[in-house]
């Protein structure tokens, strides 16, 4: 999410993003928002206690009387019984909001993560992985956090300093003025200074931190890189410039927190201040006795304490806010490719394929890869595509599968316009095979039955002896168990291209996508492979991408691409033997090596 985007993103649309995850369980959220001001007003009781234990005292003088005895254990045991319901009051509140946090966490996770999988292909391009992950765990805490100070915080301050302010204004209106205009000048200050004076810091803070976990992840996730080129040095450098820039980040957002904290360090000193004079100043006219010097001192402890707790949980408010913004963004940001409001499952029942004056262009480029580009692929045809870098094989199979949209015409399945049909059901019709097999960091079985999760370990182990994988599998300490590591990294390339041809098998499409699928094998493996890949297409249509002419001899068509055109087209000993054609000269190149 680009800062623009995080910009765009104000603080009452992440309170009303919250406030929508709150209203998902109204009825926990309704208890405890009970439970949580009982608590607030429980505890606001008991300066008012305080200085009735006191008139108790002073009424006994010296000698106290049984009667004064018992006015003052009658104060006790109400103090007695506002302990025992403010320990009722606070387990109901914390066992709600322990239930309701972790739900809505579980949801703003689920949901950002969803939101992030139906972005395109190019948006997944333009953003760094490590960097998504972030926000979305940040997000997710800053929710907590959120909660906490709203919830636990600020609203029991709120009840707590009002029930105060009253009972003081009821007793003695001119303290309760005092009192009143105090609080109201630190919370509005408190507020303006969040707004105008920290938030630009702090968002460029969690800029900064996001910056920060992508670096990290990037040069993590490229060790293998990292350690063959010997720069781990560089990659250390370029961390601690990251972490420096963070630092400034941070300490310029601390230190307005602390400029923050002086301003209002000043107002709760004059309070105090204020309070003390007025009351003596009473006292010294017969205005005041000991009940209401208690009353008010109490009375002051007690504010003086939310005070604080208030400035750090709207400076944290803020901060959990910024936090959340990014979440926010993610709802916000339009997904490229979205299923027609009328969208059916795609129904596969022969397997042709048409490309109907389709025109398309990547968002940053200028010219178009496809002009009016027209193709038909026949039910159970194996077709291969070959042609140079950036000629539009690799976009011709992202078309086919949706990855993105075209600006014009039709891409037709069975005659089904792939637009108008779900997604999830076209991706499911396509089993694809990439040059660069991607793995989870799973078992090997899982990785394997990723496109059947239900199908038996019997099956798994029938998929992976056609694709060659079976023996190497068996070899490992724990087989079909086996963790392959982040993308697969404990696994040679050419295992991993096994592993890849395997889960196709069992997925069993019925159209197949071979991205140069033998690419990263010996060439005895090849061969064997390279029977199982011809078992596998028998009898369904299928599409292959060949950089090695040598494996695209037995299939039923060659289209020859140039600059998104199909320049030649037909059987490989033909195209082989036309001395003057684009696939001859590839051919020479590649094969015989005279060119």
């Amino acid at each position: 999410m680009t800062e623009k985007e995080r910009k765009d993103v104000t603080s009452w649309q992440v309170v009303t993003f919250i406030w929508h995850r709150w209203c998902r369980y109204p009825k926990r959220m309704s208890l405890l928002l009970g439970a949580i001001s009982l608590l607030a007003f429980v505890e606001a009781l008991f300066p008012l206690l305080a200085s009735k234990l006191m008139d108790a005292v002073a009424a006994g003088g010296q000698v106290p009387t049984r009667e004064n005895f018992d006015a003052a254990m009658a104060v006790v045991i109400l103090m007695a019984v506002q302990s025992g319901l403010y320990i009722v009051f606070s387990q109901i509140s914390f066992r709600l909001l322990i239930r309701q946090s972790t739900d809505c966490m579980r949801d703003i996770v689920t949901e950002a993560f969803d939101r992030v999988q139906s972005f395109s292909s190019s948006w997944h391009a333009d953003h760094f992985a490590g960097a998504t992950m972030r926000k979305i765990s940040r997000g997710m805490w800053g929710y907590d956090l959120y909660t906490d100070m709203v919830v636990t915080g600020f609203l029991p301050a709120m009840i707590h300093m009002s029930t105060v302010i009253a009972v003081v204004a009821f007793v003695w209106p001119i303290m309760g003025f005092v009192m009143l205009f105090f609080v109201v000048a630190y919370i509005g200050l408190t507020i303006w200074a969040l707004q105008h004076y920290l938030l630009a810091p702090n968002r460029e803070h969690v800029g900064a931190d996001t910056e920060l976990g992508a670096s990290v992840a990037d040069s993590v996730t490229c060790n293998s890189v990292v350690k063959a080129f010997g720069a781990e040095w560089r990659e250390s450098w370029k961390v601690y410039e990251t972490v420096t820039n963070w630092r400034g980040k941070a300490r310029r957002a601390w230190l307005r927190g602390e400029d923050l904290r002086l301003i209002q360090s000043v107002i709760v000193q004059g309070m105090k201040l204020a309070m003390i004079s007025l009351v003596a100043w009473l006292w010294f006219n017969g205005q005041a006795n000991v009940s209401l010097v208690t009353l008010v001192l109490t009375s002051y402890i007690g504010l003086a304490n939310r005070l604080w707790e208030m400035a750090y949980q709207l400076q944290h408010l803020q901060k959990s806010i910024n936090d959340v913004e990014d979440v926010v963004a993610f709802g916000k940001a339009p997904a490229e490719i979205v299923d027609h409001a009328v969208a059916q499952p795609l129904q596969v029942r022969k397997g042709k394929v048409s490309f109907d004056q389709v025109s398309f262009r990547y968002a940053n480029q200028a010219e178009r890869i496809y002009e009016d580009f027209n193709l038909t692929i026949r039910p159970g045809e194996r077709i291969a595509l070959v042609g140079k870098s950036g000629s539009g094989k690799s976009t011709f199979l992202k078309l086919l599968q949706r990855l993105y949209d075209v600006e014009e015409g039709r891409i037709l399945i069975d005659d089904q316009d792939i637009a108008h049909v779900t997604q999830s059901s076209l991706r499911q019709a396509v089993s694809v095979v990439q040059q660069e097999p991607i793995l989870f960091h799973r078992s090997l079985a899982d990785n394997i039955a990723y496109a059947q999760p239900e199908a038996s370990r019997r099956e798994i182990i029938r998929a992976a002896k056609r694709a060659q994988a079976h023996d190497f599998i068996r070899a490992l300490p724990d087989g079909y168990d086996t963790m392959v590591g982040e993308r697969g990294v404990k696994l040679s390339g050419g295992e991993r291209q096994r592993v890849a041809i395997a889960r196709a098998i069992l997925a069993d499409a019925p159209l197949l996508v071979l991205d140069e699928a033998t690419s990263s094998l010996d060439s005895v493996t090849e061969a064997e492979v390279q029977t199982a890949v011809d078992e596998l297409i028998r009898g369904r249509t299928a599409i292959i991408i060949a950089h090695r002419l040598s494996t695209v001899r037995n299939v039923d068509r060659i289209l020859v691409f140039e600059d998104g055109v199909v320049v030649e087209e037909g059987e490989y000993d033909a195209l082989a033997s036309k001395l003057d054609g684009h696939f001859h000269t590839l051919h020479q190149r590649q094969v015989v090596g005279l060119v």
